[in-house]
């Protein structure tokens, strides 16, 4: 049996059809438990009473669905149901199959998704059989990376205003969303203030931030770039940027102290998988970056066939487009971002780190690679060695990690 799942906020059109692609049962249900209990209901009845085998009869059940998470994907996995996570722009050609007219609605939406599991399930990903413990690493590391974004949103907004009335303020501090940029900041938000602030004052400010060292020394250069001469605004305009900017200023220190507490979470959780010591092997792989690969590819052993599937899935490998005498080869622009982000961190890192993938990006760099294409090649390559580290439960082995036996054996 075949089920098209199209979801909303607070219900989902489902399809239910058999091998022949004939319609079953079609109905709108309400999201959540009352919901999901129909839908059983709706299948078993299908099913017929004479089951002998309840778990297999289950397994018989394909289910498409535009999303890979959440509550109502978890009870369906839970159920027993082969559930595949359709991806929409996939789900949007197909339905070009069915209808050239453009027309769209949830009912029709659900069928396109009964008939695409019928049909090319050989050719969608079932959601992966991730256990607990990653499907917690990865609420927290998404939570932390999505407020660390927001950190460097806010901090633009505070740069663009500061620039606008208090230029002055740029010069003083390198990082904006220091902790003694912020206190100074939120204490002297206008230049006429700042200027009046004493060593005394900008010392003790660096202190509670946790700095050492000579501090007075250290506040000199910051009082003597406060009072800095700069072209300004009115009075009462610069009256109303120092009110605005003492608003992202709170933000900002609210920001910080958020993605501290969930910096701590992260390093928690992630500290109890049984794959982090391996993970954190890894060249330019620490705590919180390990965390996030581990979040976004999950820790299903069956999930990727191979290190090209990994990597494939990762982004980091390259498509080729020939068609008759052209071939081009390009990166793939449609991938996770937060996978993607943290994997090319991971290579700037490793290519410091590591002779190995220093000697790697170097040879890139001489066949003509540029320096986006480098380093996602070096990535790339390092998304192979992981897999093969963690098909084989070894650590990361820097004599023999950069061979091309060791690259054969994680393919």
């Amino acid at each position: 049996m075949f089920v098209g799942d199209d979801w909303a906020e607070d219900h989902h059109d489902v399809e239910l059809m058999d091998a022949t692609g004939a319609r079953l049962a079609k109905a709108r249900l309400p999201e959540g438990v009352a919901g999901m209990a129909r839908l059983h209901a709706m299948i078993a009845e299908q099913l017929g009473p004479d089951i002998e085998d309840e778990e297999e009869a289950a397994r018989q059940v394909l289910i498409g669905i535009e999303t890979d998470r959440g509550p109502w994907v978890q009870a369906l996995v839970a159920a027993g149901y082969q559930v595949f996570a359709v991806n929409p722009l996939q789900a949007a050609d197909y339905r070009k199959r069915h209808k050239v007219s453009g027309a769209k609605s949830d009912a029709a939406d659900a069928h396109v998704l009964a008939d695409m599991v019928r049909t090319d399930a050989h050719q969608l990903r079932a959601v992966a059989g991730d256990s607990d413990q990653a499907e917690a690493i990865k609420v927290v590391t998404r939570a932390h990376k999505t407020l660390i974004w927001e950190r460097t949103r806010q901090t633009q907004r505070l740069r663009h205003a500061l620039r606008d009335y208090f230029p002055a303020a740029l010069a003083a501090f390198d990082d904006l969303d220091a902790p003694e940029a912020l206190d100074l900041l939120a204490r002297a938000a206008d230049p006429a203030a700042a200027a009046r602030l004493t060593i005394s004052q900008i010392s003790a400010a660096l202190k509670r931030a946790g700095r050492r060292g000579d501090l007075a020394a250290k506040a000199a250069p910051i009082q003597a770039a406060l009072r800095t001469e700069h072209l300004g605004q009115p009075e009462v305009v610069t009256t109303a940027y120092a009110a605005s900017a003492r608003a992202l200023i709170a933000v900002l220190a609210t920001l910080n102290q958020q993605v501290a507490a969930l910096h701590k979470e992260v390093e928690a959780h992630f500290g109890q998988h049984p794959a982090a010591e391996i993970i954190c092997s890894q060249p330019g792989l620490g705590p919180i970056l390990g965390a996030r690969v581990l979040a976004e590819f999950g820790d299903d052993s069956q999930r990727y066939a191979s290190a090209k599937a990994r990597k494939n899935y990762a982004g980091t490998s390259p498509i080729t487009r020939a068609s008759g005498k052209k071939k081009v080869v390009a990166a793939r622009y449609v991938h996770n971002d937060r996978l993607i982000d943290a994997l090319l961190t991971q290579a700037a890192t490793a290519v410091r780190v590591s002779p190995g993938a220093r000697a790697y990006y170097d040879k890139q760099r001489a066949r003509g690679a540029d320096y986006n294409a480098a380093p996602r090649q070096v990535a790339n390559r390092l998304v192979g060695i992981l897999h093969g580290c963690l098909k084989t439960g070894a650590l990361y082995d820097e004599a023999t990690a950069w061979s091309h036996h060791a690259e054969s054996l994680a393919a």
